[in-house]
């Protein structure tokens, strides 16, 4: 057989073929680039050859569709990430939260102040509640309340506060719940503990329930005071908790007292 030879072709042939190709090329329009050119910025390379809101829809499709592919394999884990990422979007907006006790069904209502990476804290006119996503059953945008595009979740902060961010990130961001909240899960452990001195109330099924306030929240255990008797809770078993009002506190404690006289 006899061997094929490659054509070798010059420094000044392969050039000119070059330009000629070139020359044939179609020239698209970057007017990103052309924009950045006149004010003066540097140029960028494009990701795509396709536009960027089409890469964006693209990404976030590809991202749901990877979300879909996890609960295939993993339907508890893929159960997890899908409410994360639906109360992420719903973050500052109305949301209705249907949860167990026990075997009791709880609805709950309120907007979403806080996604963790254990569970989600709603807030509504009268309490602050807490809920695990392991008692999380389902959650949905209530009837009637208008279902927005994007999470209005922009932190407005000034060039000290970008500056301090750069030179000493973990400082600063430990100071300020918000930022915390902006860059890191937080869980339900570390969340319970930035809540000392506030009176709550535990579920931890259909039959049992505590109620003290925060001590402390850590080693796995939260640890409530009820008039001077400390009583450490699982947080594992932990159902449920919410906030008390001064009226509910008064009752509690005025029960408690009396219970203990008898």
């Amino acid at each position: 057989m006899k061997k094929r030879t490659e054509k070798k072709i010059r420094l000044k042939e392969y050039v000119k073929t070059l330009l000629e190709s070139r020359q044939r090329e179609s020239i698209k329009e970057d007017i990103i680039n052309e924009m950045n050119n006149r004010s003066g910025s540097e140029f960028i390379s494009p990701t795509t050859s396709t536009t960027t809101e089409d890469t964006r829809l693209l990404m976030e499709y590809m991202d749901r569709a990877n979300l879909f592919n996890i609960s295939k394999g993993d339907e508890t884990r893929g159960k997890l990430l899908k409410l994360r990422k639906f109360l992420k979007a719903k973050r500052n907006q109305q949301v209705e939260v249907y949860s167990k006790i026990g075997n009791d069904p709880i609805y709950t209502e309120g907007k979403v102040s806080a996604v963790g990476r254990d569970f989600v804290m709603l807030t509504n006119l009268k309490e602050r509640i807490w809920i695990p996503y392991s008692a999380v059953e389902s959650a949905n945008i209530p009837y009637g309340i208008p279902n927005y595009s994007n999470t209005h979740q922009h932190f407005i902060y000034d060039n000290n506060l970008r500056k301090k961010l750069l030179q000493n990130f973990g400082e600063t961001v430990s100071k300020r719940d918000l930022l915390k909240q902006q860059f890191f899960e937080e869980t339900l452990q570390t969340n319970l503990d930035s809540w000392r001195e506030t009176w709550i109330e535990v579920h931890l099924n259909e039959h049992q329930k505590k109620i003290g306030k925060i001590i402390c929240s850590k080693n796995k255990k939260l640890t409530l005071n009820m008039v001077g008797k400390e009583e450490a809770i699982v947080l594992k078993e932990v159902k449920y908790i919410a906030t008390l009002r001064l009226l509910s506190i008064i009752t509690h404690v005025f029960k408690h007292l009396s219970m203990n006289r008898r």
